[in-house]
């Protein structure tokens, strides 16, 4: 009877959840129709999407595998570079590839192909070099997957690859979020979808990684993280779950690097720097390790306050005659660290723990239930 409640507790809970995010994207597509489209919102939401459909790959790892990778950026960069090199129209080609006669690649995919090509590459990679790096643990294998990235950033640069990469220069002119948009016969918008699309691309996403965790593969994902030698016990093979869930995680991240080259309308490799893969750990650390709803929220959060919120400690303020002292061009970092050092110090475990949104609604649940019957 018990098992029964808590189940009906849990759909409850689960389909509450469904409702508040369904009510997310239909107030996003509302903003976005009557608030004007350079709104700081709309860069905010844009690569905060982004940002947490990264973050969550690399908590599969970090939180729910135990696997401790810095190799994001690098897959990111893999999936930009795709994503760019397969949709830039072929009359621009030319403009693009200027020192390399047009580019080797003379043909164009749609976006939502060249989105998932992206992902498919990064994961061919993480197949590769996941062989030999997965066999080592904890700090060996952060700074192995770490220098993977920074070697795949030089080599994107090198000039024999410039036929494909365009060298140390610039992709552009590839389809980016703004293409979203609806326009009519005269090139105007009528309809406003480019932050809305991004955030259901990285919803769905999310939503496949969220099936995966609580699969019988996520469980024994979470086996390994807690205990290893119990977990080969059991009869998981622990090579092969790694190395699947460090090429799944890696799929996820080219598709991030994907709608992060859409959000720059440009791909350069000196972009996607080891200060990238920190500032996603940061996220997830700030979330909470092994939650899921924590990294989206501490995404938009964080994206929120580094370049939206506290622009203006980087600007000189006058209260009449008097100048405001501190205030200069890099303040809003030194205030944006020290935000982040008091987080850290007050939430060990982050912002949401391991815990997800149902259960923040079960315990509200719970508390009106006690409150009640204190009554």
């Amino acid at each position: 009877m018990n098992n029964s409640l808590n189940k009906k507790k849990a759909d409850s809970a689960t389909i509450i959840s469904a409702v508040i995010v369904l009510l997310i994207y239909v107030a996003v597509f509302v903003a976005e129709q009557f608030i004007a489209p350079t709104s700081m919102l709309f860069t905010v939401l844009k690569k905060g999407a982004t940002y947490a459909l990264v973050a969550v790959s690399m908590n599969l790892l970090n939180g729910f595998t135990g696997i401790f990778s810095l190799g994001q950026a690098g897959f990111m960069l893999i999936g930009a570079y795709t994503y760019g090199v397969f949709t830039i129209p072929v009359a621009e080609r030319l403009n693009v590839y200027q020192y390399y006669n047009g580019g080797l690649v003379q043909f164009v995919l749609p976006w939502f192909v060249a989105m998932l090509l992206a992902g498919l590459v990064a994961a061919f990679f993480a197949f590769l070099i996941g062989m030999p790096v997965l066999r080592l643990k904890s700090d060996y294998l952060a700074i192995a997957s770490l220098g993977f990235a920074e070697i795949i950033r030089a080599v994107m640069q090198w000039d024999k690859l410039g036929p494909i990469t365009n060298g140390s220069n610039m992709l552009r002119l590839f389809p980016a979020f703004n293409d979203f948009n609806i326009k009519n016969a005269d090139g105007q918008v009528v309809v406003y979808l480019s932050t809305l699309i991004p955030m259901l691309i990285a919803g769905l996403c999310i939503g496949v990684i969220i099936l995966l965790i609580n699969s019988t593969f996520g469980r024994a994902l979470k086996a390994i993280r807690d205990d290893e030698i119990a977990a080969e016990a059991m009869g998981i093979r622990l090579a092969s779950h790694k190395r699947l869930a460090f090429c799944i995680s890696s799929f996820f991240a080219g598709v991030g690097g994907a709608m992060l080259a859409m959000y720059q309308t440009t791909v350069q490799a000196k972009g996607f720097t080891t200060a990238m893969t920190y500032e996603i750990l940061l996220i997830v650390v700030i979330g909470g390790i092994g939650s899921v709803t924590g990294s989206c929220l501490s995404s938009f959060l964080f994206v929120a306050a580094s370049e939206w919120w506290l622009r203006f400690l980087d600007q000189k303020q006058m209260i009449g005659d008097f100048e405001v002292p501190l205030l200069r061009n890099g303040f809003r970092l030194v205030v944006f660290s020290i935000i982040i050092m008091i987080v850290v110090l007050f939430f060990r475990k982050g912002i949401m723990g391991t815990k997800e949104l149902p259960d923040l609604i079960r315990g509200i649940g719970k508390k009106n239930k006690k409150g009640a019957t204190a009554k």
